[in-house]
């Protein structure tokens, strides 16, 4: 019940008449991005860090929470109509969306992506705010060498699961946890690192390393390999409605989706690939329509499309109550805390509830702007679609240079953010992940903190990490983490050879 009023009060605050506007202006600004090809919400979110900069931190945050549900709605829209998913999760979208769009019924496929992820934001956003306390209060019993484990554990899951190398994530990892050491020393108050340059005394702002690996490495990749072949646009013809028939094919799926995305998103090696994936094998299985399989089934939009959206709002939960980041999205935007001096965790539950509660209200409220504004403007974005992509990428280039002069202005900055996106190219092309670079950053500093506020308190004994049940609990997951993939590949040599 306490859940339920903290809720209410949280109404108050989203639905003043100027956070309203922040939560409109966040959607269409989101939508109007992600549904660019190529664009997916965590290079969304990035690219428009910037501009909430200068907000009140409530208001920014609630602009940044519809930024991101525009750009996962937004993600769909390029899949299903130009087949080109904007991120690995709208993959199984593309699927069976494009085929519906190239049958005549890319209006169906749009209409039920959007009020899938209606359905399923809302409901995930209900468990997020049933959920969140109890979580905030298992939360409230961590003490140094707890959090020190809880980080490692995001440290290694977010290392292993993103990219198709561990040790490529974990090198990524570390040197995010090498431009950590950047700065004055928070315990000390020693200069580290700065090679004598004032600017880099407050150490590297994480806005400039995610909008310089994200939205500059994305452009400069795209336009390094762009295709001279014009993508094809499939127009959206007859009507946007469903009929009876797909109302009654996508409901479950709309359920079922959303059962499977909220907890594995919010787990943390979760992310939106894997529950996107089972939903579809689960629809596929169940349908009664197997032969459209492939060639355009509702089932293959309405499913994945859920998973996707109550992923994200089950992405927000360990981050708004334990300050960890599962995604590349979610690593953006504890960096949008973080520019306003605000560190998710129990804390900020009690510290500001009004601005947390807020924000859980404002996703009920992005979610109803998402429905009533995407399928009526439809068009706008299909015409924002047919932008030539050097205009597009060109436009990315300048928008990000100006965003991070905005917030820091600074000759080094810019040097750091052409620096951070050629870093970013060069990831891209060798294929090593980006986001363990923006979480070893963001979390890297907090995990020296706790290890040494733990080793201080211990006077030194290191056996206070593992001490705590919990704490060792939470680093043998970690272990477990780093090393089952090589135990699998392993096992895999011992598998009995066929006659």
């Amino acid at each position: 019940m306490d859940s339920f009023a903290a809720l209410g009060q949280g109404f108050l605050v989203a639905l003043q008449p100027a956070k309203l506007l922040y939560a409109l202006v966040g959607v269409f600004l989101g939508t109007a991005v992600g549904v660019l090809p190529g664009i997916g919400p965590a290079l969304t979110v990035a690219l428009l860090l910037p501009v909430t900069f200068k907000l009140d931190p409530t208001g920014s945050l609630i602009m940044f929470a519809g930024i991101y549900y525009g750009g996962m709605y937004g993600g769909s829209t390029t899949s299903i109509l130009i087949n080109t998913p904007g991120e690995s999760a709208s993959m199984i979208t593309a699927l069976e969306g494009n085929k519906m769009a190239k049958a005549g019924r890319g209006g169906p496929a749009l209409a039920t992506a959007a009020i899938g992820s209606f359905v399923a934001g809302t409901i995930a956003t209900v468990a997020l705010a049933l959920f969140a306390p109890w979580l905030v209060e298992l939360a409230i019993q961590f003490g140094p060498a707890e959090y020190f484990a809880l980080m490692v554990v995001a440290f290694v899951t977010v290392s292993a699961t993103f990219g198709d190398s561990p040790l490529r994530g974990l090198t990524s990892l570390f040197v995010g946890l090498f431009l950590g050491l950047v700065g004055i020393d928070r315990l000390t108050g020693q200069a580290r690192l700065t090679f004598e340059v004032p600017a880099l005394l407050d150490g590297i702002e994480v806005t400039t390393l995610a909008v310089g690996l994200f939205a500059v490495g994305e452009a400069l990749f795209v336009a390094s390999r762009r295709k001279h072949a014009p993508e094809e646009i499939e127009p959206v013809r007859g009507s946007l409605w469903m009929t009876k028939e797909d109302w009654r094919r996508s409901w479950a799926p709309w359920l079922r989706g959303t059962a499977l995305g909220f907890p594995i998103g919010a787990l943390p090696a979760g992310g939106a690939e894997i529950p996107t994936f089972l939903s579809y094998t689960v629809e596929k299985r169940l349908t009664k329509h197997p032969e459209e399989y492939g060639h355009g089934a509702i089932e293959g939009v309405a499913g994945p499309e859920a998973a996707n959206n109550a992923s994200a709002a089950g992405t927000l939960m360990p981050l708004l109550t334990l300050g960890l980041p599962t995604s590349a999205t979610a690593a953006i935007m504890l960096a949008g805390f973080q520019q306003y001096g605000l560190n998710p965790g129990p804390l900020l539950f009690a510290e500001r509830p009004d601005l947390v509660w807020g924000l859980i209200a404002s996703l009920f409220v992005a979610n109803a702007m998402l429905v009533i504004l995407n399928l009526p403007l439809v068009g706008l974005w299909v015409r924002l679609l047919a932008i030539p992509q050097p205009w597009l990428y060109a436009g990315i280039l300048v928008f990000a240079a100006m965003g991070t002069i905005a917030a820091k202005p600074s000759l080094v900055e810019i040097a750091m953010l052409a620096g951070f996106g050629a870093l970013g190219l060069a990831m891209r092309v060798l294929d090593y992940p980006i986001a363990p670079m923006v979480v070893g950053l963001i979390l890297g500093p907090m995990a020296e903190t706790q290890l040494r506020r733990a080793l201080s308190i211990s006077l030194g004994d290191p056996r206070v990490l593992v001490e705590s049940p919990i704490a060792a609990v939470l680093l043998a997951v970690a272990a477990l983490a780093l090393l089952a993939p090589y135990l699998i590949r392993g096992l895999g040599r011992f598998k009995p050879a066929k006659d």
